[in-house]
Protein backbone atom coordinates (compact mmCIF):
# COMPACT_ATOMS: atom_id res chain seq x y z
CA UNK A 1 0.00 0.00 0.00
CA UNK A 2 1.09 3.59 -0.54
CA UNK A 3 3.50 5.27 1.83
CA UNK A 4 1.13 7.60 3.71
CA UNK A 5 3.89 9.76 5.09
CA UNK A 6 5.12 10.58 1.60
CA UNK A 7 1.59 11.27 0.38
CA UNK A 8 0.84 13.55 3.29
CA UNK A 9 4.22 15.30 3.02
CA UNK A 10 3.49 15.98 -0.64
CA UNK A 11 0.29 17.74 0.42
CA UNK A 12 1.68 19.70 3.39
CA UNK A 13 1.40 23.04 1.55
CA UNK A 14 -2.20 22.21 0.64
CA UNK A 15 -3.07 21.58 4.30
CA UNK A 16 -1.67 24.99 5.22
CA UNK A 17 -3.36 26.81 2.34
CA UNK A 18 -6.75 25.32 3.12
CA UNK A 19 -6.44 26.13 6.82
CA UNK A 20 -5.38 29.72 6.18
CA UNK A 21 -8.05 30.35 3.53
CA UNK A 22 -10.73 29.09 5.90
CA UNK A 23 -9.26 30.94 8.88
CA UNK A 24 -9.76 34.23 7.03
CA UNK A 25 -13.52 33.72 6.61
CA UNK A 26 -14.91 32.56 9.98
CA UNK A 27 -18.69 32.43 10.28
CA UNK A 28 -20.92 31.63 13.25
CA UNK A 29 -23.57 28.93 13.52
CA UNK A 30 -25.81 28.56 10.46
CA UNK A 31 -24.22 31.56 8.73
CA UNK A 32 -21.38 29.51 7.19
CA UNK A 33 -22.26 30.56 3.63
CA UNK A 34 -18.75 31.46 2.38
CA UNK A 35 -17.29 28.48 4.20
CA UNK A 36 -19.85 26.11 2.72
CA UNK A 37 -19.23 27.39 -0.81
CA UNK A 38 -15.46 27.09 -0.36
CA UNK A 39 -15.70 23.51 0.93
CA UNK A 40 -18.16 22.43 -1.77
CA UNK A 41 -16.09 23.97 -4.56
CA UNK A 42 -12.95 22.26 -3.34
CA UNK A 43 -14.59 18.85 -3.05
CA UNK A 44 -15.96 19.19 -6.58
CA UNK A 45 -12.51 20.20 -7.84
CA UNK A 46 -11.03 16.88 -6.69
CA UNK A 47 -13.81 14.93 -8.36
CA UNK A 48 -16.19 14.07 -5.53
CA UNK A 49 -19.97 14.01 -5.72
CA UNK A 50 -21.14 16.89 -3.54
CA UNK A 51 -24.38 17.59 -1.71
CA UNK A 52 -25.01 21.02 -0.20
CA UNK A 53 -27.72 22.73 1.82
CA UNK A 54 -27.99 19.92 4.39
CA UNK A 55 -29.20 21.51 7.63
CA UNK A 56 -28.96 24.85 5.79
CA UNK A 57 -25.17 25.11 5.31
CA UNK A 58 -23.90 21.55 5.73
CA UNK A 59 -21.89 19.86 2.98
CA UNK A 60 -21.17 16.21 2.15
CA UNK A 61 -18.61 14.94 -0.33
CA UNK A 62 -19.11 11.34 -1.48
CA UNK A 63 -16.21 9.12 -2.54
CA UNK A 64 -17.11 5.77 -4.07
CA UNK A 65 -14.42 3.09 -3.77
CA UNK A 66 -13.40 0.60 -6.42
CA UNK A 67 -15.85 -1.96 -5.02
CA UNK A 68 -19.00 -1.84 -2.95
CA UNK A 69 -18.77 -2.24 0.81
CA UNK A 70 -19.38 -0.40 4.03
CA UNK A 71 -19.54 3.36 4.51
CA UNK A 72 -17.22 5.49 6.62
CA UNK A 73 -18.04 9.06 7.59
CA UNK A 74 -15.21 11.51 8.34
CA UNK A 75 -16.60 14.62 10.01
CA UNK A 76 -15.43 18.21 10.41
CA UNK A 77 -17.26 21.14 11.99
CA UNK A 78 -17.36 24.51 10.21
CA UNK A 79 -18.59 27.28 12.51
CA UNK A 80 -16.56 29.90 14.35
CA UNK A 81 -16.97 31.97 17.52
CA UNK A 82 -17.95 35.55 18.30
CA UNK A 83 -14.43 36.53 19.37
CA UNK A 84 -12.28 39.39 18.10
CA UNK A 85 -9.02 37.82 16.96
CA UNK A 86 -5.76 38.97 18.58
CA UNK A 87 -3.26 36.55 17.04
CA UNK A 88 -1.56 39.06 14.73
CA UNK A 89 -1.42 36.42 11.98
CA UNK A 90 -1.11 37.63 8.42
CA UNK A 91 -4.09 35.40 7.59
CA UNK A 92 -6.20 36.61 10.52
CA UNK A 93 -9.97 36.84 10.36
CA UNK A 94 -11.39 39.29 7.83
CA UNK A 95 -14.79 39.14 9.56
CA UNK A 96 -14.88 41.61 12.42
CA UNK A 97 -15.73 40.09 15.78
CA UNK A 98 -15.64 36.49 14.54
CA UNK A 99 -12.73 34.04 14.79
CA UNK A 100 -11.83 30.40 14.38
CA UNK A 101 -10.75 30.10 18.02
CA UNK A 102 -11.70 26.43 18.41
CA UNK A 103 -9.75 24.96 15.51
CA UNK A 104 -12.60 24.25 13.14
CA UNK A 105 -10.50 25.72 10.32
CA UNK A 106 -7.94 23.01 11.10
CA UNK A 107 -10.61 20.32 11.21
CA UNK A 108 -11.90 21.26 7.77
CA UNK A 109 -8.44 21.48 6.22
CA UNK A 110 -7.52 18.01 7.50
CA UNK A 111 -10.69 16.41 6.16
CA UNK A 112 -10.39 18.19 2.81
CA UNK A 113 -6.78 17.03 2.45
CA UNK A 114 -7.72 13.49 3.46
CA UNK A 115 -10.40 13.58 0.77
CA UNK A 116 -7.76 14.60 -1.77
CA UNK A 117 -5.41 11.76 -0.84
CA UNK A 118 -8.07 9.06 -0.47
CA UNK A 119 -9.63 10.01 -3.80
CA UNK A 120 -6.28 9.29 -5.43
CA UNK A 121 -6.34 5.77 -4.00
CA UNK A 122 -10.07 5.07 -4.35
CA UNK A 123 -9.39 1.92 -6.38
CA UNK A 124 -7.93 0.45 -3.19
CA UNK A 125 -11.15 1.10 -1.26
CA UNK A 126 -14.01 -1.31 -0.81
CA UNK A 127 -16.91 0.90 0.14
CA UNK A 128 -17.82 4.57 0.39
CA UNK A 129 -16.52 7.55 2.34
CA UNK A 130 -18.72 10.48 3.30
CA UNK A 131 -16.71 13.60 4.05
CA UNK A 132 -19.13 15.54 6.21
CA UNK A 133 -18.88 19.25 7.02
CA UNK A 134 -21.25 20.25 9.79
CA UNK A 135 -22.59 23.67 10.79
CA UNK A 136 -23.29 25.03 14.25
CA UNK A 137 -21.24 22.75 16.51
CA UNK A 138 -20.70 25.62 18.93
CA UNK A 139 -24.45 25.94 19.31
CA UNK A 140 -27.23 25.12 18.90
CA UNK A 141 -25.65 22.03 17.33
CA UNK A 142 -25.90 21.04 13.68
CA UNK A 143 -25.32 17.30 13.96
CA UNK A 144 -28.88 16.53 15.00
CA UNK A 145 -30.29 18.62 12.16
CA UNK A 146 -28.09 16.82 9.62
CA UNK A 147 -29.17 13.45 11.01
CA UNK A 148 -32.82 14.51 10.80
CA UNK A 149 -32.26 15.33 7.12
CA UNK A 150 -30.95 11.83 6.44
CA UNK A 151 -27.20 12.31 6.31
CA UNK A 152 -26.57 8.93 7.97
CA UNK A 153 -28.39 7.11 5.18
CA UNK A 154 -28.16 6.74 1.40
CA UNK A 155 -25.77 5.06 1.85
CA UNK A 156 -26.09 3.99 5.46
CA UNK A 157 -23.09 5.04 7.59
CA UNK A 158 -21.41 2.11 9.35
CA UNK A 159 -18.46 3.96 10.90
CA UNK A 160 -17.87 7.57 11.94
CA UNK A 161 -14.61 9.27 12.91
CA UNK A 162 -13.51 12.79 13.66
CA UNK A 163 -10.91 14.66 15.65
CA UNK A 164 -10.36 17.90 17.53
CA UNK A 165 -7.13 19.88 17.80
CA UNK A 166 -6.39 19.82 21.52
CA UNK A 167 -3.97 22.21 23.25
CA UNK A 168 -4.18 20.26 26.51
CA UNK A 169 -1.93 17.51 25.12
CA UNK A 170 1.51 18.12 23.58
CA UNK A 171 2.07 18.88 19.93
CA UNK A 172 3.06 15.71 18.09
CA UNK A 173 0.84 13.44 20.19
CA UNK A 174 -2.54 11.88 19.45
CA UNK A 175 -5.08 11.15 22.16
CA UNK A 176 -7.37 8.12 21.80
CA UNK A 177 -9.73 6.98 24.55
CA UNK A 178 -12.33 4.20 24.29
CA UNK A 179 -15.61 4.78 26.11
CA UNK A 180 -16.75 8.18 27.43
CA UNK A 181 -14.53 11.04 26.25
CA UNK A 182 -16.71 14.16 26.44
CA UNK A 183 -19.65 14.98 28.67
CA UNK A 184 -23.33 15.51 28.05
CA UNK A 185 -24.05 19.21 27.95
CA UNK A 186 -27.39 20.61 29.17
CA UNK A 187 -28.67 24.10 29.97
CA UNK A 188 -31.24 25.25 32.46
CA UNK A 189 -32.96 28.60 33.01
CA UNK A 190 -34.82 29.17 36.27
CA UNK A 191 -37.03 32.01 37.47
CA UNK A 192 -37.97 32.20 41.15
CA UNK A 193 -41.22 34.07 41.79
CA UNK A 194 -41.69 35.48 45.27
CA UNK A 195 -43.30 38.64 46.59
CA UNK A 196 -41.35 41.88 46.59
CA UNK A 197 -41.59 44.65 49.12
CA UNK A 198 -39.81 47.10 51.40
CA UNK A 199 -36.39 46.09 52.66
CA UNK A 200 -37.45 47.01 56.18
CA UNK A 201 -40.50 44.73 56.13
CA UNK A 202 -39.31 41.23 55.14
CA UNK A 203 -42.21 39.61 57.00
CA UNK A 204 -44.55 40.97 54.33
CA UNK A 205 -42.51 39.50 51.48
CA UNK A 206 -41.24 36.30 49.95
CA UNK A 207 -37.62 37.13 49.23
CA UNK A 208 -36.85 35.66 45.79
CA UNK A 209 -33.14 36.34 46.26
CA UNK A 210 -33.01 34.26 49.43
CA UNK A 211 -35.03 31.48 47.84
CA UNK A 212 -32.67 31.52 44.87
CA UNK A 213 -29.63 31.23 47.13
CA UNK A 214 -31.17 28.21 48.83
CA UNK A 215 -31.87 26.66 45.43
CA UNK A 216 -28.24 27.15 44.34
CA UNK A 217 -27.00 25.46 47.51
CA UNK A 218 -29.51 22.63 47.18
CA UNK A 219 -28.56 21.97 43.56
CA UNK A 220 -25.01 21.15 44.63
CA UNK A 221 -26.47 18.20 46.54
CA UNK A 222 -27.54 16.66 43.24
CA UNK A 223 -23.88 15.82 42.67
CA UNK A 224 -22.62 15.38 46.23
CA UNK A 225 -25.48 13.27 47.61
CA UNK A 226 -27.65 11.96 44.77
CA UNK A 227 -25.10 10.78 42.21
CA UNK A 228 -22.88 7.73 42.33
CA UNK A 229 -19.45 9.20 43.17
CA UNK A 230 -17.80 7.00 40.53
CA UNK A 231 -19.93 8.72 37.84
CA UNK A 232 -18.58 12.27 37.60
CA UNK A 233 -21.13 15.04 37.19
CA UNK A 234 -21.20 18.83 37.40
CA UNK A 235 -24.02 21.28 38.10
CA UNK A 236 -22.98 24.91 37.67
CA UNK A 237 -25.06 28.05 38.12
CA UNK A 238 -23.27 30.52 35.89
CA UNK A 239 -25.55 33.54 36.20
CA UNK A 240 -27.78 34.86 39.00
CA UNK A 241 -29.71 38.14 38.93
CA UNK A 242 -32.09 39.54 41.53
CA UNK A 243 -33.01 43.01 42.72
CA UNK A 244 -32.18 46.54 41.61
CA UNK A 245 -32.33 48.73 44.72
CA UNK A 246 -30.67 48.61 48.13
CA UNK A 247 -33.93 48.91 50.06
CA UNK A 248 -36.21 46.67 48.01
CA UNK A 249 -36.66 42.94 48.56
CA UNK A 250 -36.79 41.47 45.05
CA UNK A 251 -39.92 39.68 43.93
CA UNK A 252 -38.11 37.62 41.30
CA UNK A 253 -34.71 36.04 40.82
CA UNK A 254 -33.36 34.54 37.62
CA UNK A 255 -30.49 32.15 37.10
CA UNK A 256 -29.10 29.92 34.39
CA UNK A 257 -26.49 27.22 34.31
CA UNK A 258 -25.33 23.91 32.95
CA UNK A 259 -25.38 20.26 34.01
CA UNK A 260 -22.84 17.76 32.70
CA UNK A 261 -22.07 14.07 33.05
CA UNK A 262 -20.46 11.14 31.21
CA UNK A 263 -23.23 8.73 32.23
CA UNK A 264 -26.23 8.59 29.91
CA UNK A 265 -28.53 7.25 32.64
CA UNK A 266 -27.55 10.15 34.90
CA UNK A 267 -28.04 12.56 32.01
CA UNK A 268 -31.56 11.31 31.44
CA UNK A 269 -32.43 11.76 35.15
CA UNK A 270 -31.04 15.28 35.52
CA UNK A 271 -34.25 17.18 34.62
CA UNK A 272 -36.45 15.28 37.07
CA UNK A 273 -33.92 15.57 39.89
CA UNK A 274 -33.51 19.30 39.37
CA UNK A 275 -37.26 19.86 39.19
CA UNK A 276 -37.78 17.98 42.46
CA UNK A 277 -35.18 20.06 44.30
CA UNK A 278 -36.40 23.40 42.94
CA UNK A 279 -40.01 22.55 43.71
CA UNK A 280 -39.19 21.45 47.24
CA UNK A 281 -37.22 24.59 48.12
CA UNK A 282 -39.74 26.95 46.57
CA UNK A 283 -42.75 25.32 48.22
CA UNK A 284 -41.06 25.31 51.62
CA UNK A 285 -40.38 29.06 51.35
CA UNK A 286 -43.67 30.14 49.80
CA UNK A 287 -42.37 30.86 46.30
CA UNK A 288 -43.20 29.52 42.86
CA UNK A 289 -40.91 28.97 39.90
CA UNK A 290 -40.54 28.53 36.15
CA UNK A 291 -37.89 26.01 35.07
CA UNK A 292 -36.78 25.46 31.49
CA UNK A 293 -34.39 22.51 31.26
CA UNK A 294 -32.96 21.79 27.81
CA UNK A 295 -31.06 18.62 26.98
CA UNK A 296 -28.09 19.53 24.81
CA UNK A 297 -25.68 16.94 23.48
CA UNK A 298 -25.50 13.44 25.01
CA UNK A 299 -22.21 12.04 26.33
CA UNK A 300 -19.69 11.33 23.59
CA UNK A 301 -18.83 7.64 23.86
CA UNK A 302 -16.21 6.03 21.62
CA UNK A 303 -16.71 2.47 20.42
CA UNK A 304 -14.05 0.22 21.95
CA UNK A 305 -13.31 -1.75 18.77
CA UNK A 306 -13.00 1.29 16.50
CA UNK A 307 -10.96 3.10 19.14
CA UNK A 308 -8.44 0.24 19.16
CA UNK A 309 -8.20 0.48 15.38
CA UNK A 310 -7.70 4.26 15.52
CA UNK A 311 -5.08 3.80 18.24
CA UNK A 312 -3.18 1.38 16.02
CA UNK A 313 -3.30 3.78 13.09
CA UNK A 314 -2.18 6.65 15.31
CA UNK A 315 0.76 4.56 16.55
CA UNK A 316 1.81 3.99 12.94
CA UNK A 317 1.58 7.75 12.40
CA UNK A 318 3.43 9.15 15.44
CA UNK A 319 4.89 6.12 17.20
CA UNK A 320 3.48 4.13 20.10
CA UNK A 321 5.08 6.36 22.75
CA UNK A 322 3.25 9.43 21.43
CA UNK A 323 -0.24 7.95 21.47
CA UNK A 324 -1.80 8.72 24.82
CA UNK A 325 -5.11 8.12 26.55
CA UNK A 326 -6.38 11.60 27.42
CA UNK A 327 -8.48 12.37 30.44
CA UNK A 328 -12.20 12.75 29.73
CA UNK A 329 -13.36 16.36 29.52
CA UNK A 330 -16.56 17.95 30.76
CA UNK A 331 -16.72 19.86 27.49
CA UNK A 332 -19.50 18.79 25.14
CA UNK A 333 -19.50 17.88 21.44
CA UNK A 334 -22.39 17.06 19.13
CA UNK A 335 -20.20 14.50 17.37
CA UNK A 336 -21.80 12.41 20.13
CA UNK A 337 -25.00 12.25 18.09
CA UNK A 338 -23.22 10.71 15.10
CA UNK A 339 -21.57 8.17 17.40
CA UNK A 340 -25.00 7.11 18.66
CA UNK A 341 -25.89 6.18 15.08
CA UNK A 342 -22.66 4.50 13.97
CA UNK A 343 -19.67 2.78 15.55
CA UNK A 344 -16.84 5.25 15.71
CA UNK A 345 -14.17 7.23 17.46
CA UNK A 346 -13.47 10.89 18.14
CA UNK A 347 -9.81 11.53 18.94
CA UNK A 348 -7.66 14.46 20.00
CA UNK A 349 -4.78 15.86 17.97
CA UNK A 350 -2.17 17.42 20.24
CA UNK A 351 -1.27 21.05 19.48
CA UNK A 352 -0.13 22.09 22.95
CA UNK A 353 3.05 24.14 23.26
CA UNK A 354 4.64 26.34 25.91
CA UNK A 355 2.86 29.66 26.22
CA UNK A 356 0.07 28.60 23.88
CA UNK A 357 -3.44 29.95 24.31
CA UNK A 358 -6.38 27.68 25.16
CA UNK A 359 -9.39 27.01 22.97
CA UNK A 360 -11.94 29.84 22.73
CA UNK A 361 -9.20 32.41 23.32
CA UNK A 362 -8.56 35.44 21.09
CA UNK A 363 -4.88 34.40 20.74
CA UNK A 364 -5.47 30.71 19.96
CA UNK A 365 -3.10 29.39 17.30
CA UNK A 366 -1.00 26.28 16.68
CA UNK A 367 1.78 24.82 14.57
CA UNK A 368 0.21 23.79 11.27
CA UNK A 369 2.73 20.96 10.91
CA UNK A 370 0.68 19.04 13.48
CA UNK A 371 -2.24 18.82 11.05
CA UNK A 372 -0.40 16.39 8.78
CA UNK A 373 -0.58 13.85 11.63
CA UNK A 374 -4.36 14.11 11.68
CA UNK A 375 -4.55 13.70 7.91
CA UNK A 376 -2.31 10.63 7.99
CA UNK A 377 -4.36 9.06 10.78
CA UNK A 378 -7.60 9.64 8.86
CA UNK A 379 -6.14 7.99 5.77
CA UNK A 380 -4.79 5.00 7.67
CA UNK A 381 -8.14 4.47 9.41
CA UNK A 382 -10.00 4.65 6.10
CA UNK A 383 -7.74 2.04 4.53
CA UNK A 384 -8.01 -0.21 7.58
CA UNK A 385 -11.80 -0.08 7.57
CA UNK A 386 -12.42 -0.06 3.83
CA UNK A 387 -9.20 -1.25 2.22
CA UNK A 388 -9.37 -4.28 -0.05
CA UNK A 389 -7.94 -7.45 1.38
CA UNK A 390 -6.13 -10.01 -0.70
CA UNK A 391 -8.60 -11.99 -2.74
CA UNK A 392 -11.40 -9.49 -2.18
Amino acid sequence: MNDFKKLVFKNRDLISKLRQDLHRIPETAYTEEKTSRYVAAYLKSVGLEVKTGIARTGVVGLLEGGNSGRTLMIRADMDALEITEETGLDFASTHEGVMHACGHDAHMSMVLTAATILNEMKDHLKGTIKFLFQPAEEGPGGAGAMIDEGVMEDPHVDYAIGCHVWPDIPEGTIGVRPGPLMAAMDRFDLKIIGKGGHGAMPHQCVDALEVGCQVVNALQRVVSRQMNPVSPAVVTVGSFHAGEAFNVIPGTAEMCGTARTFDRAVWERFPQQMERIVRGVCESMGASYELDYVHGFPPLVNDAEVSRLVQGCAEETVGKEKVIEPEPTMGGEDMALFLEKAKGCFFFLGVGHEGGAPLHNAEFDFNENALSLGVETYCRVALELLGKREGS
